[in-house]
């Protein structure tokens, strides 16, 4: 949060009416019993974090038509019949506004504190694929089977079912790499990748998307892309330095005092209203629908509100032309 106070919900319900009010689409949680930016250069301090779906659930009561979504769940914290119930049942309380983002896990120290076993790369990767492919059908129609190494399904049903019909968007959350492109191709609506990209390097990914989908015998079209970036605009480039060196000060643990602003803007989505706009047109080139911003430099914060209202005021409406 801008002075770095706790994630509480009343802040967090805060930041998704303002952002419902500014025009944004859609609202995205992470999923964490608590909240390490270390591996993002703030330091070890543990930060505190909000239960991703009760939340969502809280959010869905305090707006109205902004999108609720989850970037992204790990999978081994939850079993995928729970994981499913919990999410028609929330699609239920916003009135089919929810989408459900997943991904296998990567904090491990998180798992230890908690008394989860944390299993290497391919295990992990093992439990999303089964997770997707219990959701692809308890959130059809019932009644399902399944039987996997994990998970085992006999006549279940997730009734009643979510609004969202044939049933609400899922999506993978991941980097890119060949495995996670293949389960996004095979069982999911949607893939996001997060969060510093060029459009060159988001690009290559784009292709291997592309072509990942039509070795599983998927129209590429089909699969639909998102792609968070951290972001920052100014009015002018006078402007923007000046918002970049708030950015420096508020930025935990110094993380951010030795990057150059040239630097920073390398691979994220930061500039003046004609860059950014220019580097939104070439994501969408690449089929990019929706990007998730985070005007900040860590993931899940807002460093300024006031900086959050300059993107909606300089760059929602011109976007949507793209």
């Amino acid at each position: 949060m801008p002075g770095g106070e706790p994630a509480s919900y009343e802040r967090v319900a805060e930041c998704a009416v303002l952002a419902e009010r500014l025009g944004f689409d859609s609202v995205w949680v992470s999923d964490h019993f608590y909240l390490s930016i270390a591996k993002y250069g703030g330091g070890e301090t543990l930060h505190d974090a909000l239960e991703p779906l009760t939340t969502l659930a809280g959010l869905a009561a305090a707006t109205e038509r902004i999108r609720l979504g989850t970037l992204a769940l790990c999978t081994p914290f939850r079993h995928p019949t729970v994981l499913a119930k919990a999410a028609a049942t929330l699609d239920a309380f916003a009135h089919g506004r929810v989408d459900i983002g997943l991904g296998a896990g990567w904090y491990e120290p998180e798992f230890a504190d908690f008394g989860y076993e944390f299993p290497g790369t391919r295990e992990r990767f093992d439990m999303l694929e089964e997770t997707l492919q219990v959701l692809e059908l308890l959130l059809g129609e019932g009644p399902v089977d399944f039987a996997g190494r994990h998970y085992s399904l006999v006549g279940a049903q997730c009734l009643p079912r979510s609004p969202q019909q044939p049933r609400l968007p899922v999506w993978v959350g991941a980097k890119g790499g060949p495995r996670a492109l293949r389960l996004a191709a095979r069982h999911a609506d949607g893939w996001n990748a997060s969060w510093r990209w060029t459009p060159e390097s988001y690009g290559e990914k784009a292709r291997l998307a592309d072509r990942t989908c039509e070795q599983e015998s998927r129209d590429p079209a089909t699969l639909r892309r998102s792609v968070g970036l951290y972001a920052l605009v100014g009015e002018d480039e006078r402007d923007l330095a000046e918002r970049y060196r708030a950015l420096q000060r508020w930025t935990p643990n110094g993380a951010l005092d030795r990057e150059p602003l040239e630097g920073w803007m390398r691979d994220t989505l930061t500039g003046t209203p004609e860059r950014v706009l220019g580097l939104l047109g070439e994501y969408s080139a690449f089929g990019v629908e929706e990007v998730v911003v985070n005007v900040a430099s860590m993931p899940f914060a807002v460093f300024d509100p006031a900086a959050v209202e300059l993107f909606a005021e300089e760059i929602l409406g011109p976007a949507r032309d793209l």
